[in-house]
């Protein structure tokens, strides 16, 4: 029962979201959005296909920082 206790609930070690995630998201979705807005040779304009790979690229980022953060 003590060892139980111990070892509590699984995934409860860590906090499920941390500021540093958030962060990482953002530089992430910004960072991919100003790419397409100002890479020579690009068309200079925000469409919902390059707002969906910000999206995806601040989500890579997101895990990337949870990755880091957790080892």
């Amino acid at each position: 029962m003590i060892e139980q206790r111990e070892q509590g609930a699984p995934g409860t070690d860590r906090p499920s979201a941390s500021p540093a995630e958030g962060v990482g998201f953002l530089a992430g979705f910004v960072g991919a959005a100003l790419f397409f807005g100002f890479f020579p040779g690009l068309p200079h304009v925000i469409d919902w296909g390059a707002i969906l790979v910000s999206v995806g690229v601040g989500v890579l980022v997101r895990w990337g920082v949870r990755w880091w953060v957790g080892r």
